[in-house]
């Protein structure tokens, strides 16, 4: 009996490293002699760099970055040397997570620490890349991470203006001479399953900018700053993505990197799938098992847990779902392949005590095994 377990973090709580290795001990203690693989997963979001480090034989480094809010701040991305490739989430150096809500301004938030992220990894052999766009705090379409990266951005007078949400409307000209080179070698995958254009009532600054601390007055002034730079960029390029689907993800920096690098943009659990090689290992598995922080009705709507459902039903495994909670909707989860979903909390508790790292663990721990003593019993029967 194969099972191969691949779900997402429970965020806040669990790794999805950590969550699959307890899932694994759980499965393990109801039938000892069971085959179970552990696969990391993410879908361009939190865990994307350890996922598909892990998945793709790589290591972790650590640097340090400018944050968002000129901080400094401790990055990790993934660097896998046979490759020459970089795993890299915006949310680690430009982060929503980075800031107190009482300092979020993304009229003042930059990019900037991603640009060094980029940088430092192409010091360090890196040409090809893997971006997560998900959980950023900056509304700057990329303008600070370009700055890190040589771009220059100048008012009507000739000054230089420094990238941020606020400066937009000023750019008057992109000078590009002092860009670092290497950048023309490289290749970017973009993991992002936003399809929000720039701008407008759909872009990035009214859809996602009240929770990076805009108000109405704020976001008008990104979304015609944005617009502006878009302009701006269509006059020195001849390049108009401001309508592209995904241009809106992480305040523009979807914009950004389709204008600016040799890149693709992509649905984050397709590349994570392909990169960790999550088929090889279902292909002969007998069970699935899959699940996030919260199963409801956007699981169903191309989350991580979707597309391994979807595999596992390509090659006819039996698709557990096993999740922190699970809301009235989560049926949906069912309609699209699920067999059956738990949730993990055996008695009640705070959410405070359910996130609890070890209460977490020993959950998971404890209804998975009970789930494949059921399993083991039928089969067996």
């Amino acid at each position: 009996m194969k099972t191969v377990v691949a779900i997402d973090s429970l965020k806040g709580s669990l790794s999805s490293l950590e969550a699959g290795e307890a899932i694994k001990s759980g499965i393990l203690k109801a039938w000892s002699d069971a085959d179970v693989k552990v696969c990391p997963l993410a879908d361009g979001g939190e865990g994307t760099v350890e996922a598909l480090t892990m998945g793709m034989g790589g290591e972790l480094v650590k640097i340090f970055v400018t944050g968002p809010m000129k901080e400094r701040a401790v990055c990790v991305y993934g660097y896998i040397q046979k490759s020459n490739t970089a795993v890299i989430e915006v949310a680690q150096s430009a982060g929503i997570n980075l800031v107190p809500d009482s300092e979020k301004n993304p009229l003042k938030a930059s990019s900037y620490g991603v640009g060094e992220n980029i940088k430092k990894a192409v010091q360090r052999g890196a040409r090809n890349f893997i971006i997560g766009l998900g959980g950023s705090v900056t509304n700057d379409c990329g303008t600070g991470m370009l700055e890190a990266l040589g771009y220059k951005f100048l008012d009507s007078g000739g000054n230089l203006v420094e990238g941020n949400g606020r400066n937009l409307s000023k750019i008057s000209d992109i000078d590009d001479s002092d860009k670092i080179k290497e950048l023309d070698e490289c290749v970017f995958e973009i993991a992002c399953d936003v399809t929000n254009p720039l701008c407008g009532k759909n872009g990035a600054s009214y859809v996602f900018g009240f929770q990076k601390g805009a108000d109405d007055k704020t976001v008008k002034i990104l979304d015609d700053g944005c617009r502006h730079f878009a302009q701006c960029v269509k006059k020195k390029y001849g390049i108009d993505n401001e309508n592209m689907p995904g241009a809106g993800a992480a305040g523009g920096l979807g914009y950004c990197f389709s204008v600016f690098f040799k890149s693709k943009m992509k649905s984050g659990i397709d590349i994570v799938i392909k990169e960790i090689k999550l088929e090889d290992e279902i292909k002969n598995a007998d069970y699935v098992v899959t699940g996030e922080g919260r199963l409801d009705f956007q699981t169903s709507m191309g989350k991580a847990p979707s597309g391994v459902t979807a595999l596992a039903k390509k090659y006819g495994a039996l698709v557990i779902g096993i999740a922190g909670c699970a809301t009235d909707d989560a049926l949906k989860c069912n309609d699209m392949g699920m067999d059956a979903f738990f949730a993990i909390l055996q008695k009640p508790m705070t959410l405070e005590e359910a996130m609890c790292k070890k209460n977490a663990e020993k959950n998971i721990k404890n209804t998975s095994e009970q789930i494949f003593r059921l399993i083991k019993a039928v089969s067996e029967k």
